[in-house]
């Protein structure tokens, strides 16, 4: 079962959702953009069999709270740092970091702030590597050397009905198998009052995080944790290429192409769970360290 909760993070209220026993190894899903951790529902009550599933939403998405950009600076950095006091909120001491999108960024950050605390990661469709950005980020760039004039392209290539849309479909042929309401609904939340400026803010801090890249290979290259790539192969915006690109800093790395999306559990969810699943049997029946997995 899943259950719905709140805490106080910061002088936030933090919404997530959670599932399987709290003395089970836990695995901490980060959603993209501009989703929130719904995106996990029809994965977690399989992982939720033999692991604790938590699945919290960023300040500005989803049911946490979204404070004005006045008040609160809508930076990666800032949203990682609420992640990580929600982590000590719950008490995990440990964890498996199951990112997607903005999840890649936002857990590439609480691994390198608590590297001891991270004992795997399972990546879908997040981006760490050059190579891994396709087209659609030249427009991006141009907006991140010069903001002003190109946020009325911005909003089209990133924020628009048509831009929410093409992100679930890609270049799929088989565009019938997606629900309309995943777009439907993305596009209503960010038609909300306020959502604009927060996205753009958050996006035009997304530079940073191809900044980061260096750091963040780096990271994979000396702690090599075990590591399981799924990767939507008609995703409009990540290559495929991105997803080849871990095995450079971890060769071991798992890495799986699907025949789906940017969200790849819109079309292939069993697969995802198949996938995960059997990547943590693996890696906790490995795992030795007495107590080393889990929450107090």
């Amino acid at each position: 079962m899943i259950t719905y909760r709140t805490t106080q993070v910061q002088g936030l209220t933090i919404f997530y959702r959670e599932a399987g026993r709290c003395d089970a190894p836990c695995v901490l899903l980060l959603h993209g953009f501009p989703s929130s951790s719904r995106m996990y529902d029809r994965l977690m009550p399989t992982l939720a069999e033999r692991y604790r599933v938590i699945a919290p939403d960023y300040p500005g998405f989803g049911h946490s709270d979204a404070p004005s950009p006045e008040t609160f600076a809508y930076t990666f950095d800032h949203i990682a740092s609420v992640m990580d006091a929600f982590v000590d909120a719950l008490n995990i001491r440990r964890c498996t970091l199951f990112v997607q999108d903005y999840g890649g960024p936002v857990g590439f950050r609480l691994a390198l702030m608590r590297p001891e605390r991270i004992d795997a990661m399972i990546i879908q469709n997040a981006v760490a590597h050059e190579e891994g950005l396709g087209p659609l980020w030249e427009t991006r760039r141009q907006y991140w050397a010069d903001r002003a004039p190109w946020a009325d392209k911005l909003r089209a290539n990133l924020i628009s009905f048509d831009a929410a849309r093409q992100r679930h479909l890609g270049s799929d042929p088989h565009p019938e198998r997606y629900d309309p309401d995943l777009w439907t609904d993305e596009s209503a939340f960010l038609s909300r009052p306020g959502q604009d400026r927060i996205q753009e803010d958050l996006f035009y801090d997304y530079r940073t995080n191809v900044a980061s890249y260096p750091a963040w290979q780096a990271f994979l290259k000396q702690r090599k944790p075990p590591l399981l790539v799924v990767w939507g192969k008609y995703d409009p915006s990540f290559t495929v290429a991105g997803a080849w690109a871990y095995k450079q800093d971890v060769p071991d790395a798992e890495v799986h192409i699907l025949d789906a999306g940017h969200f790849a559990m819109d079309t292939k969810v069993d697969e995802v769970a198949t996938l995960a699943q059997g990547f943590l049997d693996r890696h906790h029946a490995n795992a030795t360290a007495p107590g080393g997995i889990g929450v107090s």
